[in-house]
């Protein structure tokens, strides 16, 4: 089923005497659904965008490739680089903006401007009796109702089946440069990925290779200012080690690309785990996961581990302040169980957005 107009959408949802999968560009294919596939690649294309507002409205169903096409043309960007899990999963097809925002897909800039959650400024969708629901505004200036948009980026579509979303933008960046840090462990790593996002010198990327043992560091806009703040860094983290500076700029937009979309990992056999954590416990954690590979990123917030097939790693880990969600596998349900209350919340919510509970069931539990 491929609706091109929400009232298509409306009443195959409505008529619906089953579950439903819902689609985007099929390259996310994370968490175990069912049902027959609905997918939105008939709804498509960029509805408004006035780079004067810093704000763009698209389908669902529109590529990330198109919406990057046209914020190029104005020198603008999404902020919070989604990732794109093709190489990762061994996926096809092409990411849509539905895809990323109901997964709220964030890559590593997240921690100097947000996740994607944080620039979402309205939607449009169909809830699992069939209502055409909007929230939010589609510029800055007129937003109302917050709440429905964010409690949507994320939900995984099982809350309702996106349509149409409206988003803030920013400019995009003159130059791009990274400090390099080689030889520290785990431990020390973190530290030194800790010290700099505590620094004033605008750090908007920071990441371990436990593998190459190199730390790197993002440094973004002006050559002048990257060129202050590299220095002055270097100077920052000298306790750590001295500091290679990389300042060509397509090569650190390659490089943190490979980091984004965890490149490493691709081609490789085993399970993929996605951890979040506070950064101090980073290492102990991947201590007691006896990964095959590792990959920090956020400043040791976030961790991506590469384990033997069909191996659940959340026993091992016990309880910790943080969850872990397995990306590819079948070794473990996808998503971290939550815990009582929080589980009453969300199943209260998918009840009132979708009681018949046929949009992608199973996906959260």
């Amino acid at each position: 089923m491929t609706p091109t107009s929400e009232e298509e959408l409306s009443e195959i949802i409505a008529g619906s005497n089953g579950p439903l999968r819902v689609k985007g560009g099929g390259t996310r294919p994370i968490g175990k659904t069912d049902g027959a596939e609905l997918s939105l690649a008939g709804m498509s294309g960029i509805t408004l965008y006035e780079p004067g507002a810093l704000t763009i409205v698209a389908k669902a169903g529109t590529p990330i490739s198109e919406i990057e096409a046209e914020l190029t043309k104005e020198n603008q960007r999404l902020a919070f680089e989604p990732m794109d899990h093709r190489a990762l999963l061994g996926s096809k097809g092409e990411p849509t903006i539905g895809g990323v925002v109901s997964a709220n897909v964030s890559g590593p800039r997240r921690i100097s401007v947000g996740a994607c959650r944080d620039f979402m400024l309205g939607i449009r969708m169909v809830d699992g009796s069939g209502n055409i629901v909007k929230n939010g505004g589609r510029v800055m200036k007129n937003v109302t109702g917050y709440d429905l948009v964010k409690l949507m980026t994320g939900a995984y579509g099982t809350l309702g089946v996106l349509t149409e979303v409206s988003m803030k933008v920013l400019p995009d960046v003159a130059a791009q440069a990274m400090l390099v840090l080689d030889g520290l462990d785990d431990t020390q790593a973190v530290a030194a990925m800790s010290a700099a996002l505590s620094s004033p010198y605008e750090v908007t990327g920071v990441a371990h290779d436990p593998q190459t043992a190199k730390t790197l560091f993002r440094l973004e806009g002006f050559p002048d200012s990257i060129a202050y703040r590299a220095e002055a860094l270097t100077k920052h983290l000298a306790k750590f080690g001295a500091a290679e500076t990389i300042d060509d700029t397509e090569n650190v937009k390659m490089a943190w690309a490979d980091i984004r979309d965890v490149r490493g990992f691709a081609g490789q056999d085993g399970d993929v785990w996605r951890i979040s954590t506070k950064p101090s416990d980073a290492p102990g954690l991947v201590t007691k996961i006896g990964a095959k590979v590792v990959q920090y990123d956020w400043g040791g917030g976030l961790i991506w581990a590469l384990t033997d097939t069909g191996r659940d790693i959340r026993p091992a880990l016990n309880s910790f302040d943080g969850h872990a969600t397995l990306i590819r596998g079948d070794a473990a349900p996808t998503f971290h169980p939550e815990p009582a209350p929080l589980a009453a919340i969300s199943a209260g919510l998918r009840d009132k957005f979708d009681p018949r509970g046929i949009l992608n069931p199973g996906m959260m539990g």
